[in-house]
């Protein structure tokens, strides 16, 4: 069975974005993303929820002029995997090798998870709140960055307890952290 993997920037309070929406904070830098990178090799199938993957879907197009190597590499790292939008709202995917769904359903999460060939990546921390209820999700990779927002919308399911068990860490030039767990039973 393939694992599911949660994997999010947050600022240290904990938010995916700031009250306002916006993550220019979570910029990486070329050392993170290339740590990124690596972790994202063993991704076959994104599930993503509709905001993020409006912010996802502009890898799908071609590089900028000035990209950086690291970018490039993560372009093709994403460019490669299937793709699965959760969304009531939107019309139709844009992306090649995207699949769109309208609900969130666990029992077809699950299945996938037991079909794959290859590790499932799931992103927005509002979709993985949904698998984490469903008891779905395998692993949480966070990259605390050094800024606190003061709000907005958290990394984590503020209505649930996950027990989770460290596995790896690794602190970055920058300050970034990177915290890596596993959840019950994986």
């Amino acid at each position: 069975m393939a694992r599911l993997l949660y994997s999010a920037i947050a600022s240290l309070d904990g938010y995916t974005v700031d009250a306002d929406g916006d993550f220019a904070w979570a910029a990486p830098s070329d050392e993170v993303h290339a740590f990124v990178n690596d972790r994202e090799r063993t991704i076959g199938t994104y599930v993503y929820g509709r905001r993020m993957y409006d912010v996802m879907r502009y890898w799908a197009g071609r590089p900028e002029p000035d990209e950086q190597p690291v970018s490039a590499e993560y372009r093709q790292i994403w460019q490669a995997a299937d793709k699965v939008v959760v969304s009531s709202s939107l019309e139709g995917a844009e992306t090649p090798r995207t699949e769109l769904v309208r609900s969130f359903d666990s029992a077809g999460l699950h299945h996938r998870k037991a079909t794959a060939t290859a590790d499932l990546g799931i992103g927005g921390p509002t979709l993985a709140a949904e698998a984490f209820r469903a008891g779905l999700v395998d692993e949480v990779s966070l990259y605390l960055h050094p800024v606190s927002v003061g709000g907005g919308i958290p990394a984590l399911p503020r209505d649930l307890t996950v027990r989770l068990q460290l596995v790896e860490q690794h602190t970055f030039g920058d300050g970034v952290v990177y915290l890596r767990y596993l959840t019950p039973g994986a």
